[in-house]
C-alpha cells in the first residue's frame, strides 16, 4: 500500500488523470479540492473529505492554497465504504485521525492500521454530502449537461435546452431522474453551487457570485447554497480566509 501523505498545492494546480489499486480519502485541511471522474465531479472544501474507490480514473484541481491530506485505504477496508465516489462531512475524530496519519510522524504499522480503521468506522455511519455532481451516460442527456457546464448561469428551460440538444423535455426529465437520481432543477442548482464554492474560494463576493451564476437574487443563492453546503456563503468564505478546518 502507498504511504499516507500530505500535499501542498498552489491555486490552480492540478493532478493529471490517474487511478489507484486501493481506495483513497482526500481531505483538504485548507483550500478547496475539485476531483473529477467520468461519473461526475465533487468539490471538497476544508470541512469535507472525498472518497475515491479503487480503480476510478480521476484528476484533481486546487482552488486557493490547498493543503491536501491523502490516506490510502486497503481493499479489505474498502468493502465497508461506498463503491462510488462520495463526499462526507468530517467529524472531529475523523479529522484528527487523518491529520495524524499524514503529518509525517513515525507510527508503528499496527498503530497506523488502527487509525485507518478508525477513519473508516467514522465514515460508515456518516451521511453523504450533496457535493457530488453525477454525469450521465445517455448521449441526449449529456448534450444538455454539456450546455449547462459551458454556461451554468443560463436561464434556458429544459425544453429550450432540449431543442438545442435534439431531445424532448419529457424524455430529458425522465432521464434526469432515471440516470442521475434527481430533477433537472436540482442538478442545475448543484452545478451552480459547485461553481460557487470555487468562486468564493477565489475571493469573489457573495453578491457577484450569485449574479454570475444565474440566481435571481442573492437571497435565493444563499438559500440554495446553505441547503447543500450546510453553511451560508458568507460563513463558508470567512472560514476559508481564517483557515478554519
Amino acid at each position: 500500500m502507498a504511504e499516507d501523505k500530505r500535499g501542498l498545492l498552489a491555486h490552480g494546480d492540478g493532478v493529471a488523470p490517474h487511478r489507484h489499486t486501493d481506495g483513497q480519502l482526500l481531505y483538504p485541511s485548507a483550500g478547496v479540492l475539485v476531483t473529477t471522474t467520468e461519473r461526475g465531479t465533487w468539490v471538497a472544501p476544508p470541512n469535507r473529505v472525498a472518497w475515491t474507490p479503487p480503480g476510478f480514473e480521476h484528476h484533481h484541481r486546487a482552488y486557493g492554497k490547498t493543503d491536501v491530506r491523502v490516506v490510502e485505504i486497503s481493499r479489505t477496508l474498502c468493502a465497508s465504504l461506498p463503491d462510488r465516489p462520495v463526499v462526507f462531512a468530517v467529524s472531529p475524530l475523523l479529522r484528527e485521525a487523518l491529520l495524524v496519519l499524514t503529518n509525517g510522524r513515525e507510527l508503528r504499522p499496527d498503530a497506523r492500521d488502527r487509525l485507518r480503521e478508525v477513519a473508516v468506522d467514522e465514515l460508515v455511519d456518516a451521511s453523504e454530502e450533496a457535493l457530488y455532481l453525477p454525469e450521465p451516460a445517455d448521449d441526449r442527456l449529456r448534450a444538455v449537461t454539456d450546455l449547462l457546464h459551458a454556461d451554468p448561469a443560463t436561464l434556458s428551460t429544459l425544453a429550450e435546452l432540449g431543442r438545442t440538444a435534439g431531445a424532448g423535455e419529457r424524455t430529458l426529465s425522465r432521464l434526469f431522474q432515471a440516470e442521475l437520481g434527481m430533477s433537472f432543477p436540482r442538478w442545475r442548482s448543484l452545478l451552480r453551487v459547485q461553481h460557487a464554492l470555487v468562486r468564493l474560494a477565489e475571493g469573489d463576493a457573495v453578491i457577484d457570485t450569485a449574479t454570475r451564476l444565474g440566481w435571481a437574487n442573492p437571497t435565493s443563492f444563499i438559500e440554495a447554497f446553505t441547503a447543500i453546503v450546510g453553511r451560508t456563503p458568507g460563513r463558508y468564505q470567512a472560514e476559508l480566509r481564517r483557515g478554519d478546518r
